[in-house]
């Protein structure tokens, strides 16, 4: 207590984060430990790049050491590194079992099987050609998965919004939406000037259907008390539908969304399979038909790896853009 009666209280002290992450010390010892199995454990069968990928190993595991004696000097960085240490863990542990059953012991053989030192080796040497399909089918997804949206986008809210182009476009929708996209594939060719614009089409088609039934879906299930209190307050019918209807679906709207990126991914690979001249589609079948299947790997990694990056990319989007229907929203 102070002179003047008035308590002073003791300064609250913040629990600050530990300094040492026994999670990355463990990752990094796992990393640690396959390096040097891959290094001194005699190869079965006869695999290139091994160093490298001893040496890649080792580098991963000294970087998790590293992060695990300064994950809490590193803020929101480590704690989002600290919530990756189980992951870092296992996928050691799965490098290194997928590296005992196929170079070190032949239990999966070649070709059918490929080691890590396979994939490591398509990266190194064929990156000019796996790095020029991957552009090419990123471009052939963006265009044809922007151009399915919008068009997706703006049937279903035409479509909850009138019942005249309900009525019209219902049938249909029905009729031809549940049919895969691929089943389109001679009148595509058919019908557009060239391979790239018929691929480009079938990935718009198998993005539209899933966004228009669920824009549609949304639209058609806003509660009728949000238009009645904006119709009260002297809101037109174009308020109505840009102010109050979309961003009321707009939950609806992402779901949509999220399974046109699937869908769009599935028909990519069949659509680049059938005249282009690059494209992951294409890639693959050109290994395939070469029995390259360490390059077939390789792609089905990549595509992977994208796949899951866009899909990341759209749910910060949602985010970002439902931050107000935080309390609506399950996230």
């Amino acid at each position: 207590m102070s002179a003047g009666g008035i308590a002073l209280a003791a300064p609250r002290e913040t629990a600050a984060a530990p300094l040492l992450w026994p999670g990355g010390l463990l990752a990094g010892g796992a990393w640690l430990a396959t390096a040097a199995a891959i290094g001194w454990l005699p190869d079965e069968i006869e695999v290139g790049r091994t160093p490298d990928l001893a040496l890649l190993a080792a580098a991963i595991g000294a970087l998790a050491l590293l992060g695990g004696l300064v994950a809490g000097r590193l803020g929101g960085f480590g704690a989002r590194l600290r919530r990756a240490g189980p992951w870092l863990t296992v996928l050691a542990l799965a490098l290194l079992g997928w590296e005992l059953v196929t170079a070190k012991s032949g239990y999966l053989p070649l070709p059918f099987f490929a080691s890590p030192q396979g994939l490591l080796e398509v990266y190194l040497e064929d990156w000019p050609r796996l790095g020029e399909s991957v552009l090419r089918s990123l471009w052939l997804l963006l265009t044809g998965y922007a151009i399915g949206a919008l068009a997706g986008f703006v049937a279903g809210v035409a479509l909850g919004w009138s019942r005249a182009i309900g009525y019209w476009v219902h049938p249909v929708l029905r009729l031809i939406g549940p049919l895969p996209a691929t089943a389109w594939l001679p009148i595509a060719f058919f019908a557009f000037p060239t391979s790239g614009s018929a691929s480009t089409f079938l990935v718009a088609l198998a993005t539209w259907f899933p966004v228009t039934v669920l824009t549609w879906s949304g639209v058609a299930g806003v509660n009728r008390a949000y238009y009645d209190i904006a119709r009260t307050l002297g809101a037109s019918q174009t308020f109505l539908v840009l102010k109050v209807a979309i961003p009321a679906a707009l939950p609806q709207v992402f779901v949509g969304l999220f399974m046109g990126m699937g869908a769009s991914f599935s028909v990519l690979v069949v659509a680049e399979m059938l005249g282009v001249k690059a494209g992951l589609g294409w890639y693959l079948q050109w290994a395939q038909g070469w029995a390259a299947y360490g390059n077939m790997y390789a792609a089905l990694l990549v595509m992977a790896i994208m796949c899951s990056t866009l899909t990341t990319l759209l749910f910060k989007g949602r985010d970002r853009l439902l931050a107000w229907q935080k309390g609506t929203v399950r996230w």
